[in-house]
């Protein structure tokens, strides 16, 4: 028992850990973008995936995976039928997705019921050495996809005119985006849960971009502060019997908080200084 219990801690922390440095790296892209409910859109799309492969016998982790992929594209497709109203393919997806979930839901059987529970505000035991590898493979190709496209990104992310213009696959490169996203979303569920999935990863960029105005300084202070973030929700969790999402993100808020404060005090110090 006592081994079991250190193999799930284990994988716990070692999925938290990769988390840190996957969530603060795509949650600032979508930020920038203007695009931050798009990560609680596809984890509503992503509990319909689950919801159909129970539903279905299937491998939820696999048709998860299958149908974010398949919203990516659509949220693409739908944000440039309606180019200058966006946020209409958020609202689509987010109400098709948890309508979905909710019917299948209802047709499943009452083990299907409670381990959709499970995803909804997340569980360390549900994380499986599978999962690992699996936020491992991720870990790979978002920070080498992070390492060789930083720079299109960044100009597709300010200026798509310019994206275009330059001859970069703007489109592609878009899709690429929204399809990592969902698939990071769909692998970090367990752990999060759908609830709050694009908290952990919108938090640590809006408090890295507090601190830090410097583009790749954001991105190693969000990557600080989504380990920091992790492990003490984690932990916390732990020792007080709380669903891990939901004490990962109050510590995000917590820290928000902290850091809020401090820089408003910084800067009224720095402007008293400048006065005298």
């Amino acid at each position: 028992m006592e081994m079991f219990f250190y193999g799930f801690m284990q994988r716990a922390f070692q999925s938290a850990f990769l988390i840190a440095v996957i969530a603060p790296i795509l949650g600032l892209f979508l930020v920038l973008r203007r695009q931050s409910l798009m990560a609680d859109t596809l984890s509503h799309i992503s509990l319909a995936g689950i919801a159909l492969g129970l539903f279905l016998n299937v491998n939820p982790t696999f048709m998860t995976l299958v149908v974010v992929v398949i919203a990516a594209v659509i949220i693409e497709y739908l944000s440039m039928l309606y180019k200058s109203y966006s946020e209409i393919s958020i609202a689509i997806l987010m109400s098709a997705g948890m309508s979905v979930a909710l019917v299948l839901m209802s047709l499943s059987s009452g083990g299907s019921t409670t381990t959709i529970q499970q995803y909804l505000f997340g569980s360390i035991v549900t994380i499986s050495q599978q999962q690992i590898y699996l936020l491992v493979a991720l870990f790979v190709i978002v920070v080498g996809l992070f390492l060789v496209f930083r720079r299109p990104m960044y100009v597709l992310t300010f200026d798509e005119d310019t994206a275009f213009t330059a001859g970069l696959p703007a489109r592609m490169m878009s899709i690429l985006f929204n399809v990592i996203t969902g698939v990071t979303i769909a692998v970090v569920m367990p752990i999060a849960g759908a609830l709050l999935v694009s908290a952990i990863m919108i938090l640590p960029a809006a408090i890295a971009m507090r601190i830090s105005k410097s583009f790749y300084w954001v991105i190693l202070v969000g990557i600080l502060v989504g380990i920091v973030g992790m492990f003490s929700g984690l932990t916390v969790s732990y020792q007080w019997g709380t669903p891990p999402g939901a004490t990962i993100t109050l510590v995000f808020i917590v820290i928000f908080i902290l850091t809020t404060g401090t820089m408003k005090i910084v800067q009224q110090m720095k402007y008293k200084k400048s006065r005298s």
